[in-house]
């Protein structure tokens, strides 16, 4: 099996569940692995198409985490339907919260 990887893609977005995320934005950071069957005769995933899913998802509306990285996986997964497995994390980085947090994180593997 082959495996594909792009981490800490870096995208500024307006998402998060408080208003003033909506307006000032967070950093967030994104990782995609996908698994490849080493039965195809020249198994690859385009970079850039892994980049662009992630970048259009962010640029979409939503409020969690979790929703986000559902939608990087689902469009990863139709770009790439002969993938055994796909693994999406997304990390938001400094949440806005008491304390010093690096980053909150949900990931999606299936």
């Amino acid at each position: 099996m082959l495996t594909v990887s792009l981490h800490s893609i870096k995208i500024h977005a307006p998402i998060g569940l408080y208003p003033e995320e909506k307006i000032t934005g967070n950093d967030f950071e994104t990782d995609v692995d996908i698994w490849l069957p080493d039965t195809l005769p020249w198994p690859f995933a385009d970079y850039t198409l892994i980049h662009k899913i992630v970048a259009d998802i962010f640029s979409e509306p939503a409020e969690l985490l979790e929703t986000v990285v559902q939608r990087i996986h689902t469009l990863i997964g139709e770009m790439f339907p002969f993938a055994e497995k796909v693994r999406v994390c997304v990390r938001k980085l400094n949440p806005p919260m008491s304390g010093q947090v690096a980053y909150s994180q949900v990931c999606y593997e299936k």
